[in-house]
């Protein structure tokens, strides 16, 4: 099943192109990181640079392209009723912007103002966006698997948030907690909670739409939001006290972002499309990415000497976040942004002036282009974990990528600019 998808409720275009337009600069930002302190950034998930180069990555590139998202399909996919999406745009995007750039600052520099600094503007700039976007989601009529998915995403990001938080000042003015273990948890709600369900939500619309495969299957929709949930609060709490269990939890939560990945792999290979474009390539590079990481952690589980080697997590890492959701991401970008775009003109000229066609947004030997050099980045990046004279050339590559990214999302808007002037000039004529 899909959900109906109402686009005349759709924002206003610079609400989510903001988010859009900016996640790659991120991305840049930690390529650059990467190139400039060489091997360090991988040697460990714990280093000053490791943590600085992920948080640039999950709370810069991943978070403002799903923010941009979520007010994007609140809206046409669940119905709901955003208060004012500019303003709260607005706030959320420079928010987290300037959190996001403070948060890798301080972890970089190791500086306790700077953490403490980016975890307030965290929780002011996303506390506006939970309340706000949750009581459109609280409040509208719709049912179905997107709108549970899209709830629970929220909460997870709420739970990241305020796990975050509590790291920033138990890192910052010294705490008694478990704050190794309250690491993992972070992160295990922000990239299951959070980005996994939220991926989900929107793939219940945007891959049979525009990967043209048949539905989700029903029992996936709606299990997977609860499945996820389930597993993260029993896992946590295992966590938390210590027991025995999480390893083998662990491995059962990514075994649900793994039947995710493969049921995805499924519908798009029974897409009635059979030429394959970026968007198809980039999201299945990240439904393999996802499947590898449950079988890379399988290994890791039971072969011992992996399970003490500090640079399988760094694998682990870089295959969940740079192949899946930053994979996945991309792909997104390059279906929705041209997207927004001809619907928005599509609107503005109505039979007047007939808008360029989504192809006609970003080139496709661009795309194309971009996806290729992101695969040489991937490849570079899981090969620079153990032969570390690559992790410079392996930083190089992804900063490249993401800037393509960047310019090939600046095209659509250049070419949006270009005829929303162009039907400016031709309503100004028609009414002289």
């Amino acid at each position: 099943m899909h959900p109906a998808l109402s686009f005349e409720q759709a924002p206003p275009i610079d609400v989510p192109y903001r988010f859009f337009l900016t996640a790659p600069l991120f991305g840049m930002a930690a390529g650059v990181l990467l190139a400039v302190q060489g091997d360090v950034v991988l040697a460990s998930r714990w280093t000053p640079a490791a943590l600085a180069g992920t948080h640039l990555l999950v709370a810069g590139f991943m978070l403002q392209a799903m923010c941009g998202a979520l007010l994007q399909f609140v809206p046409v996919a669940a119905g709901g009723n955003v208060w004012r999406p500019r303003f709260v745009a607005t706030i959320a995007h420079v928010g987290t912007l300037i959190a996001a750039a403070a948060l890798a600052t301080g972890f970089l520099t190791q500086d306790a103002g700077f953490l403490l600094f980016a975890a307030a503007l965290f929780v002011v700039a996303l506390g506006i966006f939970v309340a706000v976007v949750g009581s459109a989601l609280w409040r509208t009529p719709a049912r179905g698997p997107t709108l549970t998915a899209l709830r629970g995403a929220l909460f997870g990001l709420l739970v990241t948030l305020c796990l975050g938080a509590s790291l920033a000042g138990g890192l910052a003015q010294g705490s008694d907690w478990p704050l190794l273990a309250l690491t993992d948890i972070h992160a295990a709600w922000g990239l299951g909670g959070w980005a996994l369900l939220l991926l989900a939500g929107v793939s219940y619309a945007v891959v049979p739409m525009f990967q043209l495969t048949p539905a989700y299957p029903s029992w996936l929709a709606r299990g997977l939001p609860w499945l996820m949930m389930g597993f993260l609060l029993v896992w946590s709490w295992a966590t938390w006290q210590a027991m025995p269990q999480p390893r083998f939890l662990a491995l059962a939560g990514l075994g649900v972002a793994g039947l995710f990945a493969a049921v995805t792999l499924y519908l798009q290979y029974r897409r009635r499309r059979p030429v394959a474009d970026t968007m198809l390539l980039f999201f299945r590079t990240a439904m393999l990415a996802l499947l590898a990481t449950w079988l890379v952690a399988a290994a890791v589980m039971w072969v011992e000497s992996w399970r003490d080697d500090p640079r399988m997590n760094v694998a682990l890492g870089l295959f969940v976040i740079v192949g899946g959701f930053v994979s996945a991401i991309n792909g997104m970008l390059y279906k929705i942004v041209p997207f927004l775009g001809w619907l928005h003109l599509q609107n503005l000229g109505g039979l007047q002036v007939q808008p360029p066609s989504m192809q006609q947004m970003i080139p496709a030997t661009g795309m194309r282009g971009q996806f290729r050099l992101h695969l040489a980045a991937l490849g570079t990046l899981l090969a620079a974990v153990w032969l570390p004279a690559l992790a410079r050339p392996a930083g190089l590559l992804f900063a490249l990528s993401c800037g393509w990214l960047a310019y090939n999302l600046g095209s659509a808007l250049r070419v949006y600019r270009r005829f929303r002037n162009r039907i400016g000039a031709a309503a100004s004529d028609r009414g002289s």
